[in-house]
C-alpha cells in the first residue's frame, strides 16, 4: 500500500535529516505537554483549591509515538482515538500545528480551555474521537473502519477530494491498563466477523496502571489474543541503542537479563537512575552478570547516565525504532503495535509505580526546565532550544501531510424526508410492530432516507421487528453470502443474503458494541462525507448493560436512532430480567439523547420522522424510542397539525379538560387502556376530567427548563406543559402513570405548581400476564381510580 509518505530518514534541508528534525519536534511536544500541565497546577489561580491534574507520566510515555505519527505517518484521513490521559500532547501537537491557541493550554482543565480527556464536542482542535471512559476510544476504531467500509462500498462519498484522499487508517494509541476493559474484546471479536481492515492500535505497553505496575507476561497474552483474531503484531522492544549493544559479545546474556527482569524491578531501577543515582544499573549487572564474556567491556564503555539512557532505550521511545516500524506497512491488514515504554520517560517520574497521579514538583520542574534549556518567560514559544532553528522547525511542521490547509472535519448535505412516514395501520397494533412496518414500507421504495438508513442490532433483528427491512435490504458484508435455508429450500421468513450493498450490520449479543457501532455510523458526516442515519434495536432493558458506551457514543454528538422495545413489565411472561424499570428515567437524564414513549402507532409515525429530522439538525442529536409489543386499539382520527406539533413538543390532550378542572389524568405508553377505563369509570364523578398523553417526558422536562431560565427568551409559564396544564385550576390535582419508575413523570407536579398523585413501577418484575402484573405493581384501572379518589378527597381537605 503507497502510504504517500517519504520514509527515508535523509537530509529535508541542508544538514537536517528527517529523523533529526522528529527528534526535536518530540523535545518539543514533550516540554509543551509537561508545561501545559504544570501551569494548570502550579502557577495558575486557583478558586477551589482541587488538585487539577492532568497525568505527565502517561504523556511522557506517548511523546515519541504521537510525535512520529502527527509529524511524519498520518494523512488528512486518517482518524485517531488518543489514549485519555494522553491529551496533554494532543493539544501540544496541535498548538504547534497552529490548529491550538495558547489561551487554550493556559485554560487546561479550566473552563474554556482544552479538555482534560480529548473532546470532539468541547475541544477547538478537531478531535476525531472523544475518548475518556477507557476501552471505549479503542473500539470505535474499528468500528468507524466498519463504517468507512460501509460507505466506499455503497458509492456514497459524492466529494470528489475526498475520494481522491483513499481510505484512511483508523488508529487508537491505546493505554495498556485499557486492555483490561471487556468491551475492546467484545469488539474484536465483531471485527473480526466482518474482516475489518485499515485499523491499527498502537498499545503504549510500559507496564504501569492507575495503582501499580502490570502483571510479567501480560504482552504474551496480548499478542496470542490478537493473533487469534487474524491481526498483524509488531512488537517494539528494544530501541536502536541497545540492538547495537545486542550485537555485542555479551549482548545477548544483556538481552535476556533484560527480558527476565520483572516490570516491578525495571521500573524501580528506572526510577532510582532517572533521580540520578549513581551506579544502580551498574552495581546490578556486576552483580547478575559477573562473569559474563563481554559485559564488563559494555558497562566501561557508559557512564553512568549513558547507561541509564542506554538500559531504558525501549522502542516505543526510540524514534528510528518506532518510524521503522510504522513505515514497514505496507497492506491494510488490521495492526497491533506493542510499544514498549517508560512511563514517565524523560522526566523525574520515571518508572516510579505510584506516578500515574504524580506531578512534577516546582523544583523538578526548575531543573527540568533547565534541561530543556527554556529561559524564564519563553516557555509557550513554539520551538524555543530544540536544536534545531525555529523557522526550519515552523517551515517542516506546515509542509507536514496530517497539517494540510483547512479543516478535516467534512460538511455532509442533508438527507431529503417525505412529508410523512408512511404506515399500513391496522385496528389493532403495537408500536413495535409498527415501527417494523414503517421500515418496511420505506425499504420498498428508492427514497433518499431509504438510501441512507443503515440499521443494527445486537441479534435480536426479528425479535425488534427488523426482519422485513432485512429482507428487503440485505446484510453488509465485504463479500457475498447466499442464505443456505434458500438455496436448500427450507422455507424459512428470513432471506438474509450477505453484500457489499446490504443495509443492516448484525451483532453478536454484546449491546456495548451495539452503541460505539451507532457512534461510529452516526459520526460518517464529519469522518467520512456521508451523512448515514443509523437505527438500532434492542431490548429495553439492556440499554442499562451497554449505558456507558451509549453515554459515549452521546459525548461524541453522534446522531442516530436507538430502538428498545419490548420495555416495561408490559413484557409479562418474560419476568423480571427482562423488564425494565429505570429506562424513563436514562432516557430523561442522558445528554445528547431525546426520548420518547409513544402509545399510538400514528404518533410513532410522526415522531420517527421528527427523529430523522431532529439526527440532521444543526442542534440535534441522538433519538430514543421504548416501545411495546402490546397490540393496543387504534383511534380512529387523523391527527391535526396541532396535535402533531403538542405531541412531537411531549405531550396532546388525548380528551380535553374542561376549564378550570380540578383533575386531569397524565399517562406514557402502553398502559393507555388501563387509563381509558380509570377515565371512563371517573367521568361521572369528576366533571371536565382531562387524559394528558406524554408521548416524551424528555422534551416537555427540557422545554421547562430552558423557559425556566429563560434561556428562549421567555420565562416562567411559557413551556408547553404549563400551557398545556393552564386548563386547568391552578389548584388542580394530577395522577400520573407509567410502565416504569415513577419518578419519570413526578417532576410535572412542582413544575406547574399542583399536587401530583405518580404510580409506576419501582421494585423488579416478575413472570406472569398483564391483568396480573398491572394490578400487583399498582398501575391497573383499579389503581388509577383509587390514587385519583385519594387525590380528590386530599383536595376536598384542603
Amino acid at each position: 500500500m503507497d502510504t504517500g509518505i517519504a520514509t527515508d530518514g535523509g537530509d529535508i534541508e541542508g544538514d537536517i535529516s528527517r529523523l533529526d528534525m522528529l527528534k526535536a519536534l518530540e523535545r518539543k511536544v514533550l516540554w509543551h505537554a509537561m508545561w501545559t500541565i504544570h501551569n494548570a497546577n502550579h502557577l495558575r489561580d486557583s478558586r477551589d483549591h482541587l488538585k487539577v491534574g492532568g497525568h505527565q507520566a502517561s504523556c511522557a510515555s506517548v511523546a515519541t509515538l504521537m510525535t512520529a505519527l502527527y509529524f511524519d505517518v498520518l494523512r488528512p484521513q486518517d482518524r485517531v482515538a488518543v489514549k485519555p490521559h494522553a491529551s496533554p500532547v494532543f493539544h501540544a501537537i496541535q498548538y504547534m500545528m497552529g490548529r491550538q491557541s495558547r489561551d487554550a493550554l493556559e485554560r487546561f482543565r479550566a473552563f474554556g480551555g482544552a479538555q482534560s480527556y480529548p473532546s470532539r464536542t468541547k475541544d477547538s482542535d478537531e478531535v476525531d474521537f472523544s475518548t475518556g471512559s477507557v476501552g471505549l476510544g479503542v473500539a470505535m476504531t474499528l468500528f468507524a473502519s466498519m463504517v468507512q467500509d460501509y460507505v466506499q462500498l455503497h458509492n456514497l462519498v459524492q466529494d470528489p477530494d475526498v475520494t481522491a484522499q483513499g481510505l484512511g487508517r483508523m488508529i487508537s494509541i491505546v493505554g495498556d491498563a485499557e486492555l483490561d476493559e471487556g468491551n475492546i474484546y467484545e469488539a474484536m471479536l465483531e471485527g473480526w466477523k466482518y474482516d475489518v481492515r485499515n485499523l491499527w492500535w498502537i498499545i503504549d505497553y510500559n507496564r504501569q496502571s492507575l495503582d501499580g505496575v502490570v502483571s510479567d507476561g501480560l504482552f504474551r497474552k496480548i499478542q496470542e489474543f490478537f493473533k487469534t483474531v487474524d491481526w498483524q503484531v509488531v512488537t517494539l522492544k528494544y530501541g536502536k541503542k541497545l540492538q547495537r549493544q545486542f550485537a555485542r559479545t555479551g549482548g545477548d546474556v544483556l538481552e535476556k537479563w533484560i527480558d527476565d527482569c520483572p516490570n516491578d524491578l525495571y521500573s524501580a531501577l528506572t526510577f532510582k537512575g532517572q533521580s540520578g543515582e549513581l551506579g544502580v544499573w551498574r552495581e546490578r549487572l556486576k552483580v547478575d552478570l559477573r562473569g559474563v564474556a563481554g559485559i564488563k567491556d559494555i558497562l566501561e564503555d557508559h557512564d553512568d547516565r549513558a547507561l541509564h539512557q542506554l538500559m531504558t532505550n525501549l522502542a516505543g521511545q526510540d524514534m528510528e525504532a518506532v518510524l521503522e516500524a510504522f513505515h514497514a506497512v505496507q497492506d491494510d491488514a488490521p495492526r497491533c503495535f506493542i510499544a514498549y515504554t517508560v512511563k514517565g520517560y524523560g522526566t523525574p517520574l520515571a518508572g516510579h509505580k505510584d506516578n500515574h497521579a504524580g506531578l512534577m514538583t516546582p523544583d523538578q520542574m526548575a531543573r527540568f526546565q533547565a534541561e530543556h534549556g527554556i529561559a524564564e518567560g519563553r516557555e509557550w514559544e513554539l520551538f524555543e532550544q530544540a536544536g534545531i532553528s525555529a523557522e526550519r522547525m515552523r517551515k517542516y511542521v506546515q509542509g507536514v501531510a496530517f497539517n494540510a490547509p483547512g479543516s478535516r472535519v467534512h460538511s455532509a448535505p442533508k438527507v431529503e424526508l417525505p412529508d410523512a412516514l408512511k404506515l399500513r395501520t391496522s385496528k389493532t397494533m403495537a408500536t413495535q410492530q409498527a415501527f417494523g412496518a414503517i421500515l418496511h414500507e420505506l425499504s420498498r421504495g428508492n427514497s433518499a432516507l431509504a438510501s441512507r438508513i443503515v440499521t443494527t442490532s445486537p441479534d435480536v433483528t426479528v425479535s425488534t421487528n427488523l426482519g422485513p427491512w432485512v429482507n428487503q435490504r440485505g446484510i453488509f458484508s465485504l463479500d457475498v453470502r447466499n442464505d443456505v435455508f434458500r438455496d436448500e429450500e427450507v422455507a424459512s421468513a428470513q432471506k438474509w443474503l450477505r453484500h457489499g450493498g446490504g443495509q443492516h450490520l448484525e451483532l453478536g449479543i454484546a449491546e456495548s458494541n451495539l452503541f460505539i457501532l451507532l457512534g461510529a455510523l452516526g459520526l460518517s458526516g464529519p469522518l467520512f462525507g456521508t451523512r448515514l442515519l443509523p437505527v438500532g434495536t434492542l431490548y429495553d432493558p439492556f440499554i442499562q448493560r451497554g449505558l456507558d458506551s451509549l453515554n459515549y457514543a452521546c459525548y461524541q454528538g453522534a446522531r442516530f436512532m436507538v430502538v428498545a422495545t419490548p420495555s416495561g413489565i408490559t413484557l409479562a411472561p418474560e419476568g423480571g430480567a427482562h423488564q425494565s424499570i429505570s429506562t424513563p428515567l436514562i432516557g430523561l437524564g442522558q445528554p445528547g439523547l431525546v426520548s420518547f414513549e409513544p402509545a399510538y402507532v400514528d404518533e410513532l409515525a410522526a415522531i420517527m420522522r421528527w427523529g430523522f429530522e431532529y439526527m440532521q439538525a444543526d442542534d440535534g442529536g441522538a433519538v430514543y424510542l421504548r416501545l411495546s409489543t402490546r397490540a393496543l386499539e387504534q383511534p380512529q382520527r387523523t391527527l391535526t397539525e396541532a396535535q402533531t406539533a403538542d405531541l412531537l413538543a411531549g405531550a396532546y390532550w388525548q380528551i380535553e379538560p374542561a376549564e378550570g378542572a380540578e383533575l386531569a389524568l397524565v399517562y406514557s405508553g402502553a398502559v393507555v387502556p388501563e387509563v381509558l377505563q380509570a377515565h371512563a369509570e371517573l367521568a361521572e364523578d369528576v366533571p371536565g376530567l382531562g387524559l394528558l398523553a406524554v408521548t416524551s417526558g424528555d422534551r416537555l422536562y427540557h422545554d421547562w427548563q430552558r423557559r425556566l431560565r429563560g434561556r428562549n427568551g421567555a420565562g416562567p409559564g411559557s413551556s408547553h406543559v404549563e400551557r398545556l396544564l393552564s386548563r386547568l385550576a391552578p389548584g388542580a390535582s394530577l395522577v400520573t402513570v407509567q410502565d416504569g419508575h415513577p419518578a419519570a413523570l413526578s417532576w410535572i407536579g412542582s413544575a406547574t405548581g399542583r399536587r401530583l398523585y405518580p404510580l409506576g413501577v419501582a421494585s423488579f418484575g416478575q413472570s406472569g400476564d398483564i391483568p396480573d402484573l398491572y394490578r400487583h405493581y399498582g398501575i391497573d384501572a383499579a389503581a388509577i381510580v383509587d390514587m385519583a379518589a385519594t387525590a380528590c378527597l386530599e383536595a376536598a381537605r384542603g
